[in-house]
């Protein structure tokens, strides 16, 4: 069995590890962060109860790759969530989704492509461009039950 056990000795900077060993790898990596958010929505066209107005607690995932930095970092979880709140999230937690997205039609397969392009567009600010080396949306997913998703990815965003 293990137990617990205390360090014996908590590596410093300059003396145990320099600086260029931070960086282990030059390999593009992924990192993943999931956020929830509460919304009402309803459907047009489409015969079934989600015509009428409900809501759901939605799960978004978000893969982003790139390259690491200096310190071995590709991105902040700190920083995915400053955009998520501040650039993405404004627009759909406790909001009614057919008045507060752009005019489409409020399906998970619509709404996880604005998301990912919301991602996109604040990746690519020219001040998170020289923070974040090479760092693209590579994918996002949307729940909108526990066992229903969309998902959007690059290699379809960028090529079809």
């Amino acid at each position: 069995m293990y137990g617990f056990r205390i360090v014996d000795k908590l590596q410093k900077m300059d003396i145990d590890i320099k600086s260029q060993q931070l960086k282990y790898h030059t390999k593009r990596v992924l990192v993943s962060k999931e956020f929830t958010f509460d919304a009402a929505h309803h459907l047009h066209q489409y015969e079934g109860k989600c015509k009428n107005l409900h809501g759901h607690t939605y799960k978004v995932i978000f893969g982003i790759s790139g390259f690491v930095d200096e310190r071995g970092i590709l991105i902040d979880f700190g920083d995915i969530k400053e955009i998520w709140k501040s650039e993405i999230e404004i627009h759909l937690d406790h909001r009614y989704l057919n008045e507060t997205l752009p005019l489409m039609n409020t399906t998970a397969e619509n709404i996880v492509v604005w998301i990912y392009e919301k991602m996109t567009e604040a990746l690519q600010k020219e001040n998170r461009q020289q923070l974040y080396s090479g760092a693209r949306v590579e994918f996002v997913r949307l729940y909108e039950t526990p066992t229903s998703y969309a998902e959007a990815r690059r290699e379809w965003m960028e090529n079809e």
